[in-house]
């Protein structure tokens, strides 16, 4: 069975690029087809993989400016030819999704999310409060058009599988199409739980948008307790402006030093509407609980205080500063119910081996449905 993978674009480790590198380790003889490739900022089992990159790959810029590309991404993933595949997983995101297979290949997608700039998370991208007035212009028609084809090559896709139920409903809000969920993969076994926390609160994001580390910067200036943010992105300059002295940009860090800044801290901050969102179950692997904004993935991966037993986190409802301040108060006042053995006891079904056993069962599973139509 000749294999293909498709995935949006490869530039980094984040947690799309963790549930691909578990992708790749089910079908290392498979064919990695995406946009654009930055050598050396993948895993070791993602950068052995057979490599293949778009005509973007070539474009002057690409590494730094690909964002920017966006409008040309459905013509560069259409670009690819899968004649001869039999099976073609997309890792989708973006456009991946969108790539056209041959008649008789089985087209499977984990899908992360229906592209969120293009549908529910316009503003959060493309608000007055991030770009003006003449960009906007131009940008809404090529948004639009992006949309309209994101919904029709919807279709190109045999079977979808979510990373959450989540997911699940906004791909049959805008696909029209029902999806399988699989719980994306979690490394339990590179955490685990300290004597205590320490005396500093964490964020673990790449610092895009719709992570809404504005909230936290915001919030925790207010506070006074310390904040350490691990991970970078776009908006670092404009979050770093806004911050006062006890909130600390870390960066990237190793997994080691990541391990042992979650043990460390008190409790994991996660002000974002995400899809599934891994860091926080990384943080209650390590005994950590989390206090999050109470829509999204995490109401499938956090026990929240005073709704269920053994707790493991604390949810605000209101996605603003103060409402999180408030959070971390009331986490304060409570802060001794919250046990590191039994937090870390909730994520283990998350681990990875489950997900690599479910994720290759659900592909075997449809080849033989395929089979038995043909």
């Amino acid at each position: 069975m000749k294999t293909a993978i498709v995935h949006d674009w490869l530039t980094g480790m984040r947690g799309g690029e963790k549930c691909l590198e578990a992708i790749c380790e089910l079908y290392p003889e498979a064919d990695l087809h995406t946009l654009i490739h930055r050598p050396g900022h993948l895993s070791a089992t993602i950068e052995s993989m057979t490599i293949r990159t778009s005509w973007i790959q070539n474009l002057p810029g690409r590494q730094i400016y690909y964002r920017h590309l966006l409008p040309l991404f459905p013509a560069a993933i259409e670009s690819f030819d899968f004649s001869g595949y039999d099976l073609v997983i997309s890792s989708s995101h973006c456009v991946a999704k969108g790539a056209v297979t041959p008649p008789g290949a089985l087209h499977l997608c984990y899908c992360y999310t229906p592209m969120r700039y293009a549908w529910d998370q316009f503003e959060q991208y493309f608000g007055p409060h991030r770009v003006g007035l003449a960009k906007r212009l131009v940008i809404g028609p090529l948004i639009a058009r992006l949309r309209r084809w994101d919904a029709a090559t919807a279709d190109r896709v045999d079977s979808y599988v979510a990373i959450s139920n989540h997911v699940a409903a906004r791909i049959r809000k805008y696909y029209g199409r029902e999806a399988a969920v699989i719980y994306p993969p979690v490394d339990i076994s590179s955490f685990s739980p300290s004597a205590g926390g320490g005396g500093y609160y964490l964020m673990v994001n790449a610092l895009a948008p719709y992570k809404r580390v504005d909230l936290a910067v915001e919030a925790f200036n207010g506070l006074g307790r310390e904040l350490r943010i691990v991970g970078t992105g776009q908006d670092r300059e404009r979050l770093q402006r806004r911050a006062g002295r006890n909130v600390r940009f870390l960066g990237w860090v190793s997994r080691e030093e990541l391990a042992a800044q979650y043990a460390g801290c008190r409790a994991l901050i996660f002000p974002g509407e995400e899809d599934f969102g891994i860091t926080p179950l990384e943080a209650q692997a390590s005994g950590r609980p989390v206090i999050a904004y109470g829509r999204g993935g995490v109401r499938e991966t956090v026990r929240p205080y005073g709704e269920m037993d053994n707790p493991t986190g604390v949810f605000f409802e209101k996605q603003d500063a103060s409402s999180l301040a408030g959070a971390v108060r009331y986490f304060e006042e409570h802060e001794r119910d919250f046990v590191p053995s039994a937090i870390r006891e909730w994520v283990l079904p998350f681990d990875r081996p489950r997900f690599k056993e479910q994720f290759a069962a659900f592909v075997e599973g449809e080849r033989a449905r395929r089979a038995k139509m043909i």
